[in-house]
């Protein structure tokens, strides 16, 4: 039953009115009321279902769906900018009325750093202070100006801080293009003089607010001869008054521009800006002293025909402290060097001393180093009777391979008196100890000759003097040393005699950018000078130093796997220890790789350049090399156990130029297996002494085994089958003793030639060539690389083919065609 209708006259209540509220009474509406009254009550009912609904006259808000309800309203962001906002103007007001401005920190008159060996003695003691407070009215104009072009351009004009630069060089850090520290010279004066150069938020909250305040008390010229007072030059020298004396031996108010410029060059990076101590940094440090000459053409301060005839001023000498005499200087530059570079104090925070700090080195092997270099190349110099002498110089490297621990340097005679060091240095060609990286690549990548032989150790090459390399896009035909012509030899057999001809074919055919990579996996760095991908590098044009080098050999030793070497212990400062950062080994090559190159540097210790290594009594395994012009001589080498790298230097003691070394110690001639193979046996008898002798363990890959020698009748000598010689089976060396001095083979040589019985006085490569007197009968040795021999001819097919080649190629010295092979000194 439905509802009854409302009597007439009866008006519906509204629902929103109050049930007390009276009703007005009208008459029953016209069908066109009715109708309204229902639309009006339909809005009525939409909005009361509508959560958003506004009050009278707003207009209903449109629900927020998806993921626009995940973001903040406008008035949730404007309030959110408020309040950030009123947080760090609260947070500013508070740090300047809380900050005071300190007194002058202990570090402003800096501490002594305490260097030890690895069983805590004493190596030695640096930091004494260096520093002459001058007032900026006896500093030159111009010199103000130079430092001002390097380090803040605008420093009068600038408030005390610069907000935008200090995020400017955050976001530069952050992003990858290196450390910036953004700060004005008024915060740089704060960190030197009130604080510290440790890098904390806490350190810099406080140089923040206390150059706000400094800013405001004091003027500009207090704050600026503060900063030139209080600034770390390097060479111990704090203050511009200091480094005036330290890098030019004048007072700052003799200072010319040139002179100003330079010394600004170094506020940058002191230690890595020093063109006397570190020669391989003087592209960056000319650089950056260019960039502060322009930056005072640019602001005005110098004109711009004074700048195109400034000069670089030559900075002189370096003048060590008496307490960093003999090697002690070396050891605690290469310790500091290796804080710096890999990041673990800067070179300014570690001025400030208080650090003690425990090295790696070995101090019964440190000994030994430096006796062995004294025994066998110092005391046989005569610079009085032999002017040559006085241009010799040395340096060494021994380094555990299985931890990467640096044991042992030598740097020179005295770091008092040669201040480089010669175990550091980047401007000497490590010539053709770079060998067997370029074997190491082909190894590792599978690497095939041009007519598609693999390559192993047992692969032919041909060998003849000046053969043009096929398959690369440089013409290059390079000498062998002595100018000799092998013809088809063995990659083991160019390895002994070090044959250019030979690695500079496989260099090309490897990919000389794999060889580069390689290297650089083994442990040679990327930004070492003249490291230029091409056929040339296979004969050791890049420039690497010592320790580069001992670090590359260390991962053939440790069979491939590479652990960064090491000088530090142990850094401690007031009780705490300071983090360094971590060594973690990587396999760098294949061990089958690597120890197929060890073994045939094993080869060149017991057949070829390399046998006065024999005298350590060890095996081992190594490479000689002489450099171009023979301005320097290497020999790097390695036991199971003990990797070393000695290089014999040529430089002008009093110009520093890059000198030969003909003549000196009475030789005509310096090689990598005379005096630095004796000194490398000298050293690692010591330093192994007590141990027993240790055959490497090696995996070879396939192919890399020696064949057998094809059988013969037991009258005749054993036969290399022609067309492809290849080692024989090598034996163990035995020990040096009067009647054998060399160590050498049994027999000499290979099989019957060698060192004593026919390798130095009759065999050669030749003597009937590779049948009758080769490798077997003559041991590889006559002619070598020095001189050829016409005996060859005598032999059959191959050894003719050989014999006439080599006896056509007199030696490089001028001797006779058919003279004996020469020492190993002579070889490369």
């Amino acid at each position: 039953m439905s509802d009854q209708s409302p009597p007439p006259g009866w008006t519906p209540r509204d629902p929103d009115t109050p049930p007390d509220v009276p009703q007005p009474r009208t008459e029953p509406p016209t069908p066109h009321q009715a109708q309204q009254a229902d639309q009006t009550q339909q809005t009525r009912q939409a909005q009361q279902q509508s959560p958003h609904q506004g009050g009278p006259g707003q207009k209903a808000r449109r629900r927020r769906t998806g993921w626009r309800r995940i973001l903040p309203t406008w008035r949730m962001v404007l309030g959110g900018i408020l309040l950030i906002a009123l947080l760090i103007g609260g947070a500013l007001v508070a740090g300047y009325l809380l900050v005071d401005i300190p007194p002058a920190n202990a570090a402003a008159t800096a501490q002594s750093n305490v260097y030890l060996y690895s069983d805590g003695s004493q190596i030695a003691r640096d930091g004494e202070v260096n520093r002459v407070n001058v007032p900026l009215s006896q500093i030159p104009r111009t010199v103000q100006e130079a430092v001002l072009a390097a380090e803040d351009r605008d420093f009068y004009s600038e408030r005390a801080v610069d907000p935008k630069a200090m995020l400017r060089a955050a976001w530069n850090t952050a992003t990858g293009k290196g450390t910036q520290s953004g700060s004005t010279i008024t915060q740089q004066y704060v960190k030197n003089y009130y604080l510290g150069q440790e890098q904390t938020i806490k350190r810099k909250v406080k140089e923040f607010f206390i150059a706000i305040k400094l800013g405001r008390e004091k003027s500009k010229n207090y704050i600026l001869e503060g900063y030139l007072n209080t600034s770390y030059f390097g060479r111990n020298a704090y203050g511009i008054q200091a480094a005036a004396q330290a890098y030019y031996g004048k007072d700052v108010g003799k200072l010319t521009t040139a002179e100003g410029a330079y010394l600004a060059t170094l506020l940058n990076s002191p230690s890595a800006f020093d063109v006397v101590s570190h020669p391989q940094s003087r592209p960056r440090a000319l650089a950056r002293w260019n960039y502060v000459l322009d930056g005072m053409v640019k602001k005005g301060w110098l004109s711009p025909t004074e700048r195109a005839t400034t000069q670089f001023p030559e900075p002189g000498k370096v003048r060590a402290a008496a307490g960093l005499s003999g090697q002690r200087g070396y050891l605690v530059e290469a310790v500091k060097d290796y804080i710096v570079d890999n990041k673990i104090l800067d070179d300014k925070t570690l001025a400030e001393g208080g650090y003690r700090i425990t090295t790696t080195l070995d101090k019964r092997r440190q000994s030994a180093l430096v006796d062995a270099v004294d025994g066998q190349m110092v005391s046989k110099l005569d610079p009085a009777k032999r002017k040559a002498d006085r241009l010799v110089r040395a340096g060494g490297v021994s380094i555990d391979p299985a931890t990467g621990k640096a044991l042992a340097m030598y740097g020179g005679i005295d770091y008092t008196k040669q201040y480089v060091n010669n175990a550091t240095r980047h401007d000497y060609q490590v010539a053709s100890t770079f060998k067997p990286f370029v074997f190491a690549a082909a190894a590792e990548n599978g690497s095939r000759t041009q007519d598609g032989r693999r390559i192993t150790p047992n692969t032919i090459y041909n060998g003849d003097n000046k053969r043009p390399v096929v398959g690369g896009r440089i013409r290059f035909a390079p000498e062998n040393e002595g100018q000799v012509s092998y013809g088809n030899i063995s990659v083991n057999t160019a390895t002994d005699l070090s044959v250019n001809a030979v690695y500079a074919q496989m260099a090309v055919d490897v990919g000389t950018a794999k060889v580069k990579k390689t290297a650089i996996d083994l442990g040679i760095p990327e930004n070492t000078p003249n490291f230029v991908p091409g056929p040339a590098m296979a004969l050791g044009t890049l420039q690497a130093s010592v320790l580069d080098m001992t670090q590359a050999y260390a991962t053939l030793a440790d069979h491939g796997r590479r652990t960064p070497y090491t000088f530090v212990e142990k850094i401690t400062k007031g009780g705490e220890t300071i983090p360094l950062p971590p060594r973690t080994p990587t396999q760098a090559i294949s061990r089958e790789a690597a120890d197929t190159t060890t073994s045939m540097l094993v080869s060149v210790v017991d057949n070829g350049t390399g046998t006065a290594a024999l005298a350590a009594g060890h095996p081992a395994a190594g490479k000689t090399g002489t450099g171009e012009l023979d301005r320097s001589a290497w020999f790097a080498a390695y036991t199971p156990d003990l990797v070393t790298v000695i290089s014999m230097m040529g430089q002008d003691p009093d110009t520093g130029t890059l000198e030969s070394l003909y003549g000196a110690l009475g030789e005509a001639r310096i090689g990598g297996g005379g005096y630095p193979a004796r000194i490398w046996a000298a050293y690692t008898k010591t330093a192994l002494e007590g141990t027993d002798p240790v055959d490497f363990d090696l995996e070879l890959q396939p192919g890399a085994a020696p064949p057998p020698p094809p059988p013969s009748p037991e009258s005749s000598p054993p036969q290399e089958t022609p067309g492809e010689p290849s080692p024989s089976t090598p034996a163990r060396p035995t020990r040096p003793s009067p009647s054998n001095p060399t160590g050498g083979r049994n027999q000499g040589g290979q099989n019957n030639g060698g060192q004593n019985q026919g390798g130095q006085d009759n065999g050669g490569p030749v003597n009937a060539g590779q049948d009758n007197g080769g490798q077997d009968n003559g041991g590889t040795t006559q002619g070598g690389d020095q001189g050829g021999t016409t005996q060859g001819t005598q032999g059959s097919a191959q050894g003719s083919t050989q014999g006439s080649a080599q006896g056509s190629a007199q030696g490089s010295d001028g001797g006779p065609a058919e003279g004996p092979r020469p020492p190993s000194a002579f070889l490369e």
